[in-house]
């Protein structure tokens, strides 16, 4: 009987099929490197201060944990939902808004359901950019928006830059929209924590209407806000419902951002579609998880949010407060936010640079330059730790600035 030995036995399969040239046009992702470093300092036990992500500390409300674990028990919960979402979540997200922002929506036509805010960005996309199409970024900016939305979809980002002397805002006299289509903003922003006003939101809706575009309104910070500054909806401004639709999330109002519930509003044209191309991709987030969300939401009435999101937003006007003054005797120059939990620091040049040094003293922040272009020479800090660890942290840090 003929022996054979296992190494020859052992066949090598190779994959022949390439990867699409969308994929290769996803820019190199900067944060890589950031991340296998502070993954070996945490293999090595150095305790690491953390500014990095935008994930909530403070706890998810009791009463919507308490809705949940009812509603997780319930077997019918478990089923497939809705890929618009059920009505009844829909019919909140309409009290919400009209209790919120006094806005009135039409729950089967104006509101659908996502699983998180970065699913609708992306298959809003999927709705309105062909191949070559330009789409309107905002840099710096939440990597989503040119990324998975616009090159994911063999669209073109254009940029429109956020600079320090516009308030971090796009001029939009200045922009290049000339064969665009779909346009992103995000206001209170993120990274920059800038904020904008009414007449800037007006200029946005006539801005979409003479040149035919599709607004999306990434409104996910809405509910952060201080200093009794109050955040508008983009869907006050008359006409806005002609041009486009907002994007919110229970991720940091209610501290839920691994529960992925989320809402588009707005245009019955644009909402439509997206839920068109939602019906072929997935089926709504999950039964139990817009049950609770339900919950979040009726629990603002119309003098404002609930008890626990005011406690929420006083601890992080107390950090930013704290970490705005320790930052400014370091020498890095910061604006006081006026919402978000963000603070945005200049910090001269070479933000990866000066992000490595940091980690070396085991503090981890956002090199700015990941966000885009005019990024560079910031660096973003969450406010997601607490007080002591925040000075702490300036400590660590004092003697590299």
């Amino acid at each position: 009987m003929r022996k054979f030995s296992k190494q020859k036995c052992l066949v090598t399969t190779r994959l022949t099929t390439e990867r699409t040239q969308r994929l290769d046009r996803l820019p190199k992702y900067l944060f890589s490197e950031m991340e296998k470093a502070v993954l070996e300092k945490k293999s090595r036990g150095i305790d690491l201060i953390s500014f990095g992500i935008g994930d909530p500390d403070l706890p998810t409300p009791d009463f919507i944990l308490s809705t949940l674990r009812e509603e997780i028990s319930n077997p019918k919960n478990h089923n497939y939902s809705l890929s618009q979402g059920e009505l009844e979540f829909r019919e909140a997200v309409a009290e919400w808004y009209k209790k919120r922002f006094r806005v009135d929506l039409d729950p089967h036509k104006e509101v659908l359901a996502l699983i998180g805010s970065k699913e609708g960005l992306a298959n809003l996309a999927r709705a309105y950019i062909n191949p070559g199409d330009k789409v309107l970024v905002p840099d710096p900016a939440y990597p989503v928006y040119a990324n998975g939305a616009t090159l994911l979809c063999d669209g073109v980002p254009v940029v429109m830059p956020l600079l320090g002397k516009n308030g971090f805002k796009p001029d939009l006299e200045k922009v290049s929209k000339e064969g665009a289509k779909l346009l992103f903003l995000n206001y209170p922003n993120n990274p920059t924590a800038a904020a904008v006003d009414r007449r800037f939101l007006e200029e946005l809706v006539d801005f979409a209407q003479k040149n035919r575009l599709v607004v999306c309104y990434d409104n996910a910070y809405s509910e952060i806000a201080f200093d009794n500054f109050a955040p508008q909806s983009l869907m006050q401004i008359e006409g806005s419902k002609e041009v486009g639709i907002e994007i919110h999330s229970c991720s940091k109002t209610f501290n839920m951002t691994g529960d992925r519930i989320g809402f588009a509003v707005g245009s019955e044209q644009v909402i439509g579609n997206l839920s068109q191309i939602k019906t072929q991709i997935d089926s709504g987030p999950s039964l139990y998880v817009q049950k609770a969300a339900i919950t979040g939401l009726r629990s603002y009435t119309s003098n404002g949010p609930p008890e626990c999101v005011r406690k929420n937003v006083a601890t992080y006007q107390q950090r930013r407060d704290v970490l705005v003054k320790e930052l400014r005797s370091l020498g890095l120059q910061c604006e006081t936010p006026k919402a978000t939990f963000y603070v945005w620091a200049s910090c001269g040049t070479d933000s990866m640079g000066v992000s490595k040094r940091m980690l070396e003293k085991g503090v981890v922040v956002t090199p700015g330059i990941g966000f885009g272009k005019y990024g560079e020479g910031f660096l973003r800090f969450a406010l997601t730790i607490p007080i002591d660890r925040i000075e702490e942290a300036c400590e660590r840090i004092s003697n590299i600035m």
